[in-house]
């Protein structure tokens, strides 16, 4: 079973710029990432900590699956 990586926020909002998503801003300690395919807005929020708890983690990614291909993130977020 693959374990889930140790990622900061800040990875995350790297992950996901990769990706095509943008920041749209950052207000306190979390950042909105907007990624417009047509005239559809994906939107992913995520917390600037140093460390993000596992089950943030997971619920950002599961989030993600929405608009990302599993195959793209899986290895971003969980090691072999």
């Amino acid at each position: 079973m693959p374990k889930l990586r140790v990622l900061s926020g800040r990875k995350v909002v790297a992950i996901f710029e990769r990706l095509g998503f943008l920041v749209a801003y950052a207000k306190g300690s979390h950042a909105k990432l907007v990624r417009r395919i047509g005239a559809e807005e994906q939107t992913l929020v995520v917390p600037l900590h140093k460390e993000l708890d596992k089950g943030t983690q997971k619920a950002i990614y599961k989030q993600a699956l929405a608009y990302v291909d599993e195959k793209d993130i899986n290895s971003l977020f969980y090691s072999d």
